[in-house]
């Protein structure tokens, strides 16, 4: 089971890694991969650049023994492509996200998922961590 994970990832916190290992866990000894949203994406939908640059936080990532791979996600219309050249059999997100328009976000159908045999995949989140919260603590 090839698991893939999007987001920015910016401060890398508890919660973050409380995903990572939900998708291990999903996998099992298969790939995991996180597509890290770019600066250029980030600053593009939020008005200001993250925190942590892309490369920092795309080495972060990779040094996490669950993760196998990190790939950027250049986000608008490219994601459908990138998720189709990852080619995963199931999607992760946080359950956050359930209540929101997740596949409009990231510019796709449940039917173009059900196409290509990709499973959405709801976990539940660990705490109640936020990199925009921590970042309002920081600065403050």
């Amino acid at each position: 089971m090839r698991v893939l994970t999007m987001g920015t990832f910016d401060t890398i916190h508890a919660g973050h890694i409380g995903l990572f290992n939900q998708c291990r866990r999903l996998a099992g000894d298969s790939e995991v991969i996180v597509a890290v949203n770019t600066d250029e994406f980030v600053t593009s939908y939020k008005g200001k650049p993250p925190l942590v640059p892309y490369a920092s936080r795309a080495a972060v990532i990779q040094t996490l023994r669950t993760v196998n791979r990190v790939v950027p996600n250049y986000g608008g219309w490219q994601q459908p492509l990138l998720i189709a050249q990852v080619a995963p059999d199931i999607l992760v997100v946080g359950d956050d996200w359930a209540a929101k328009n997740y596949l409009e976000q990231i510019n796709t159908t449940q039917q173009w998922l059900d196409s290509k045999n990709i499973q959405l995949c709801y976990v539940p989140r660990t705490g109640n961590w936020s990199s925009t919260a921590i970042k309002s603590h920081a600065v403050g």
